[in-house]
């Protein structure tokens, strides 16, 4: 069961989201936040699985508290889910750590998508989203060189994560098993001092790897 928190000050689109998502059996939700803050203090007390944030929330806006929510337990995965097609918003929340940005007319069938593809390690965005922020990752970055430690197994599976592939779908293409990709992304997140998986994806599209 994917345990999801969703922090949405809206009681109405929080209320319809929570329909949306429990629509799969195998999601639930378990928690519910009107503001950042809430949802901070939510994730301090009660573990979630996925936490679907929106940006614009009275008394702490979404991107911080993802902020602080990855600072505190980067296990989580964080999905902003929002009205705002806006790119710096996206490149904020991606840096921030957050495995997806979504917007909010996706229909339920993405959004279901959008959950399990997170779960699995995959990066979340929006079409339009991507067309506006991966220009700007890759504006004069091309021509940086990726990290001489990186063995070729390292560098396909980074070019494979900055594609937007989860772990499954790089094992199937690779013919490695699940195991085997998570114990290379963490060399890599050693080696490359990095965070995450997102950071991964960044690192990859500011080498000019994809």
């Amino acid at each position: 069961m994917i345990r999801v928190l969703l922090a949405e000050d809206q009681a109405m689109v929080r209320q319809g989201l929570k329909m949306m998502i429990e629509t799969d059996m195998e999601i639930q939700v378990t928690g519910e936040a009107v503001n950042g803050k809430e949802a901070v203090a939510l994730c301090e007390s009660q573990a979630f699985d996925l936490i679907i944030m929106d940006i614009r929330m009275p008394v702490m806006d979404g991107l911080e508290a993802a902020r602080i929510i990855l600072s505190r337990r980067p296990e989580s995965k964080v999905l902003i889910l929002t009205t705002f097609n806006d790119d710096e918003y996206a490149f904020e929340a991606l840096k921030s750590g957050a495995c997806g940005y979504l917007l909010k007319d996706a229909d339920t069938s993405e959004l279901i998508r959008s959950i399990h593809s997170c779960m699995e390690g995959g990066l979340v965005l929006e079409d339009q989203v991507a067309a506006n922020i991966l220009p700007k990752l890759m504006k004069g970055t091309v021509q940086e060189k990726a990290d001489d430690s990186l063995t070729p197994r390292e560098l396909d599976i980074i070019c494979r994560i900055g594609e937007g592939r989860s772990n499954r779908e790089i094992s199937d293409e690779l013919a490695l098993s699940v195991g085997t990709v998570k114990n290379h992304i963490s060399i890599i997140l050693d080696k490359l001092e990095l965070r995450d998986r997102t950071q991964i994806a960044i690192y990859a599209i500011r080498h000019g790897l994809v």
